[in-house]
């Protein structure tokens, strides 16, 4: 088998929910990731392109079930390119990376796109279709913008709690304090505010634009400079009148879409870039839903374990912030410097918009390993019912 490599990676700003990318379609989002990193490759010919893998998790509305398809058509490259869109929630768009990487090592395919989109501000509303036409009874109408919706009465209750009951159970398993969770927010924000005045993020974000002239978003909506722990102390708690968790120590709800452009180490000529990582192991890890947020931490062992190194040998973590809780469970259970992880903000600043979320971190460790000449890092997301995705990513200018 061949090994698969990161050759470039692109994503649009993250907007807050029902703000700035409010009126953009995530077709259109999708499509404007897609545009970017292919604009990053201008020697390669799109009808090269062996797939385009997409995330997506919430497919009810304007995504229309396969948005990765969508994508390429509004793109505008070649009908020839094929496209899948997978779900994997929080996950998808990394899942899309780590199946495009099997595609590229088992030889099926030279270049693969993989990424994904979310616009949570546009998630419809859905109405369970009823067994037999004009119900007497009234209808209600459910959210499809974030955590469980139509619950199977045979699931346990303890299984279907909301996401943030699920980590105030955390917090009291790991006596993770409300003040650790509010400083590890207040970095998030100062170090993504950093992050974008040092210019790190200029070549990783594609601004985006309506025809119409209405939108222009070139900057992640959410990040707020001079967080202090102090100033959030001051919000109330989100799901438990004694709680740990508020808006401001949780990732919010967001809109946007990333790509990452994947492919073998011959492509390289066609492509037009030499790569910046190469994809060195993969992990998956489930367990009891409610326990999503810890399930990181075996996912990201069996990824080390299947590149052959330890945590001592990593110098850069990506890990989706989905709430500080379980951000700072998961970085306490690896026992690894916390100033190695997230070091350019994370998602409690720049924002979590679901099935975008795992090609930005994907992406932001491939620049990270470039800038700074660590030899690993690892990219690790948290994920819904209780599963986990991890990548290992080798820099390759190391290794030259």
């Amino acid at each position: 088998m061949t090994s698969s490599f990161v050759y470039a990676a692109a994503r649009t700003p993250f907007g807050r929910f029902n703000s700035a990318l409010a009126e953009v379609r995530p077709d259109d989002l999708a499509a404007t990731a897609l545009t970017g990193v292919l604009a990053k490759a201008p020697d390669l010919d799109p009808a090269e392109i062996g797939d385009v893998v997409w995330g997506n998790a919430n497919g009810a509305g304007e995504d229309n079930r396969n948005v990765g398809r969508m994508a390429v058509l509004l793109a505008g490259l070649p009908v020839s390119v094929s496209a899948t869109t997978v779900n994997r929630l929080c996950g998808s768009s990394l899942d899309a990376a780590m199946m495009a990487s099997r595609v590229i090592e088992t030889g099926d395919a030279e270049v693969v796109v993989a990424g994904g989109v979310e616009s949570m501000t546009r998630a419809p509303w859905v109405l369970p279709k009823p067994s037999r036409a004009f119900p007497a009874g009234n209808v209600t109408a459910v959210s499809t913008t974030l955590g469980w919706r139509l619950v199977n009465e045979r699931m346990p209750k303890e299984w279907t709690v909301s996401l943030g009951e699920a980590n105030e159970q955390l917090q009291e398993r790991f006596s993770i304090s409300r003040e650790r969770q509010d400083e590890f927010a207040a970095r998030s924000h100062n170090l993504a505010d950093a992050a974008w005045t040092a210019g790190f993020y200029d070549d990783l974000v594609v601004a985006v634009s309506a025809k119409d002239g209405q939108v222009d978003l070139a900057r992640d909506e959410g990040i707020r400079p001079g967080s202090t722990a102090e100033k959030l102390a001051g919000l109330k708690p989100s799901f438990r009148p004694d709680g740990t968790i508020t808006a401001g120590n949780a990732s919010p709800l967001n809109d946007g879409a990333s790509a990452v452009l994947i492919g073998s180490e011959a492509a390289a000529g066609r492509i037009g870039l030499a790569p910046l990582a190469r994809v060195a192991g993969r992990g998956v890890h489930a367990l009891e839903p409610q326990a999503f947020g810890f399930a990181p931490v075996e996912a990201a062992e069996q990824a080390l374990r299947r590149a052959g190194i330890g945590w001592s040998d990593v110098g850069a973590i990506e890990l989706n912030e989905a709430f500080a809780v379980q951000s700072l469970a998961c970085v306490d259970a690896w026992k690894v410097d916390p100033d190695i992880v997230n070091a350019k903000g994370g998602a409690i600043a720049i924002g979590h918009p679901l099935g975008a979320s795992g090609g930005r971190i994907l992406g932001t460790l491939a620049h990270r390993l470039r800038d700074s000449g660590e030899r690993w890092g690892v990219a690790a997301i948290c994920i819904g019912v209780g599963q986990a995705l991890a990548v290992v990513l080798e820099n390759v200018a190391e290794t030259r």
